[in-house]
């Protein structure tokens, strides 16, 4: 997901979640990740993601950047890559990327504590990790789908504000119902599916709506497409 902050006007937390335990699902979804590539073979880093054109590598490198750059620094990226969002990101990957993928695995474990963010929107980022570690775990065969409470409450997020990706407007006009968490959010026909895949349409993944059932999936799927709402 491209980082282009906004005004940090936060959503509504789920319920029990306050910055401070954000923060720790952030640093246990990034120690989670690092863990599962620990033996990841140096081929694999080069396979495709979940995430358009970018490589597990690029991916890693990107999660680098989200947590090593400020608001002040994201500021003056943008501004230097002419507020064009694609030439920042692909700076930002140059910038975090390591010689070899052990050195850009090196540099993510570096930051799994990190509080750096360019917003204080913690939903989000916690959004960016889960959402970019399925997008390399899914592709590679890794097990992992995590703890669905921590799904659940990027979803939350997700619904009420289009923040990185389109998410609320994706929702609209269906109601969310989650398989393995008590998420439910929206009104219309039903989409059913775990919390993490619900997250993961969300966030503009159509292999994660493919797998989501009831009378409002195709609508979903339709503008995980870009062919509706």
């Amino acid at each position: 997901m491209p980082h282009r902050p906004t005004r940090p006007t936060q959503p509504e937390p789920a319920d029990g979640w306050t910055p401070d335990r954000y923060r720790a699902a952030i640093t246990a979804e990034r120690a989670r990740l690092v863990a599962d590539l620990e033996a990841l073979p140096a081929p694999a880093w080069s396979a495709p993601t979940l995430c358009g054109a970018w490589t597990v590598e690029d991916v890693v490198a990107h999660l680098t950047a989200g947590a090593s750059t400020g608001r002040w620094a994201w500021l003056r990226s943008i501004v230097a890559a002419g507020f064009d969002a694609d030439r920042h990101n692909e700076r930002r990957l140059a910038e975090h990327r390591g010689p070899t993928p052990a050195d850009t695995l090196a540099r993510f474990r570096a930051v799994v504590g990190s509080r750096v963010a360019p917003t204080g929107d913690h939903w989000a980022w916690l959004g960016e990790v889960v959402v970019h570690g399925a997008d390399v775990r899914e592709p590679l065969g890794l097990p992992g789908a995590g703890d669905p409470e921590v799904a659940r409450a990027v979803a939350v997020g997700f619904v009420r504000r289009d923040f990185a990706v389109p998410s609320r407007t994706r929702a609209r006009g269906v109601r969310l119902v989650a398989t393995d968490s008590a998420f439910r959010a929206g009104e219309g026909p039903e989409v059913e599916g775990t919390t993490l895949d619900l997250v993961l349409a969300l966030a503009g993944r159509p292999t994660a709506a493919a797998r989501l059932g009831g009378a409002g999936a195709d609508t979903l799927r339709a503008a995980v497409a870009g062919r509706g709402a």
